[in-house]
């Protein structure tokens, strides 16, 4: 049977099918020898030779999906050109290609999902999921309520508006502490949405994604997800982002 091919190449745990589709645009996938640029173009899994940068494609047959404390340091890619120590160097003893789903900056901290999944990965980072990600942010100096109030109702990134979000102070101090919880995650969007109202982020750490948290994960550990917290979250609606913070 006949599937897309950013499809397929998300089923085989090459990519998500967001990235799958620039990859096909850049002119890096074949099917049966000849070069296939154009999205919406279908081949039959079983039956084809689909490679991607000179490489068979092959059905993943074993899905892992893993929960990872990303300490600082690390970048959230396959691979780095800098030789910069990345996210998949932690992750020991599973045999299966992971990539990291969605990212956190290189002097970030927190949770991230891995998984091989491209179809989950894909939906977790669409807007139309509507995940929720908790954030603890360090600022640089006490901000004013009028900014927090803007910033909670929505501002422009991008030519494009954001969605509400949630902030509440959790800290005093110079440096106050607060926390943020966002339904989207655009390029750098929390660092720069504070400093959008002059309130610069000195660090940054995500303890939430969904229902997930990081309680009895230490930095730089991994765990799998459970069967039922895989099902969950490849159920997860909109309706259920309320319920997913205050779980």
């Amino acid at each position: 049977m006949q599937e897309r091919l950013q499809k397929i190449i998300a089923g085989a745990g090459i990519t998500s099918r967001r990235k799958a589709e620039r990859i096909i645009l850049e002119g890096r996938v074949t099917v049966n020898g000849q070069a296939v640029s154009k999205l919406g173009s279908k081949a039959d899994p079983e039956r084809d030779h689909i490679r991607v940068d000179g490489r068979l494609l092959t059905r993943t047959t074993e899905f892992v999906y893993l929960l990872l404390n990303k300490p600082v340091g690390y970048v959230s890619t396959v691979s780095d050109p800098q030789k910069r120590p990345t996210v998949i160097s932690l992750v020991r003893g599973i045999k299966q290609r992971v990539y990291p789903v969605g990212r956190l900056d290189y002097h970030s901290s927190g949770l991230m999902i891995l998984t091989n999944d491209g179809e989950l990965a894909n939906f977790l980072m669409s807007r139309a999921s509507a995940v929720p990600r908790s954030y603890l942010v360090k600022l640089e100096g006490k901000p004013d309520p009028a900014g927090i109030a803007k910033l909670e109702s929505g501002i422009s990134l991008d030519g494009r508006r954001t969605e509400p979000c949630r902030i509440r102070p959790i800290g005093e101090g110079d440096k106050p502490w607060f926390a943020i919880t966002l339904v989207e995650g655009r390029y750098h969007q929390v660092r720069r949405m504070f400093e959008r109202i002059g309130q610069p982020v000195v660090k940054l750490k995500r303890v939430r994604i969904a229902f997930l948290t990081d309680k009895d994960l230490a930095p730089g550990r991994v765990r799998h997800l459970t069967h039922a917290e895989v099902e969950r979250l490849k159920n997860w609606r909109a309706k259920d982002t309320a319920k997913g913070v205050e779980d």
